[in-house]
Formats: structure tokens, C-alpha cells, sequence
């Protein structure tokens, strides 16, 4: 057998094997058929960015926007997925920056958000860690 020929027949082995393994442990390479599930459940008081923080740019990067959909939160990473539910109505979203400014607030969220959960003011809130399932 040629060393070119060993090469393949050994690469060809070690796909099968991992292939295999995934398949075993159910792991999976995030998007790829596999959807964010809520961790935990947590009670927070959360209040609404608003309007007037449009066009600030945030700590993570990003330039709020009218559309802008995220939680401000004091701890957890830029990036972080994260469920927020509001009244019945559950949203998977991110961090997009740090806070919350005012005092008594867990996190504060987009005021996109905001208006997709119908929250308005300071409400209490339920969150949950994402995890892809």
C-alpha cells in the first residue's frame, strides 16, 4: 500500500470514528439541528432601556438601535443567549451591554424587546440561561 493510499484509508477511519462519537453523545456543532433550551428559572426585576439610548454605543460593541433586541445586564458576558419571559410571551435574545443605570433593576432590556414582551416600566420578569439542547 502507498503511503498516499494509507493516508486516505486513515483519515477515512478517523471521520467514521468521529462521526461515531457524535453520534453516541448526542453532540452536536451549534446550528446545526439543534435549538436553544431554557436553563434554570430565575425571578429579576427588569426596566426598558427606552428610546434614549438609541444610537449609544454599548459596551458589547453594538449601536442601539429602534430594533436593537437584548437585555443590559451587569455580569453576564457580551453575547450571552439568555430567555426572557413576560407574561406568557418568551423571548431568546442576547447581551448587548452593561447595566442596568438605575437602582433596584436585575437588567434592563431593548426597548425592541420591550415592546415584543409588552413590558413597559419596571415589571418582574422571568429569565433562564440557553442552552443548545
Amino acid at each position: 500500500m502507498t503511503a498516499v493510499r494509507r493516508a486516505l484509508v486513515l483519515a477515512a477511519v478517523v471521520l467514521l470514528a468521529a462521526v461515531a462519537v457524535r453520534d453516541a453523545t448526542g453532540w452536536h456543532e451549534p446550528g446545526h439541528g439543534t435549538s436553544p433550551q431554557p436553563v434554570g428559572s430565575f425571578a429579576a426585576l427588569a426596566g426598558v432601556a427606552g428610546p434614549s439610548s438609541y444610537g449609544r454605543h454599548t459596551a458589547c460593541g453594538i449601536v442601539l438601535g429602534p430594533n436593537t433586541l437584548g437585555v443590559i445586564h451587569p455580569t453576564l458576558p457580551c453575547g450571552a443567549r439568555i430567555f426572557v419571559a413576560y407574561r406568557g410571551t418568551r423571548v431568546l435574545t442576547d447581551v448587548v451591554d452593561r447595566g442596568p443605570y438605575e437602582p433596584g433593576r436585575a437588567f434592563d432590556v431593548t426597548d425592541a424587546l420591550a415592546r415584543t414582551l409588552d413590558l413597559d416600566g419596571v415589571q418582574q420578569v422571568r429569565w433562564s440561561y440557553a442552552r443548545l439542547g
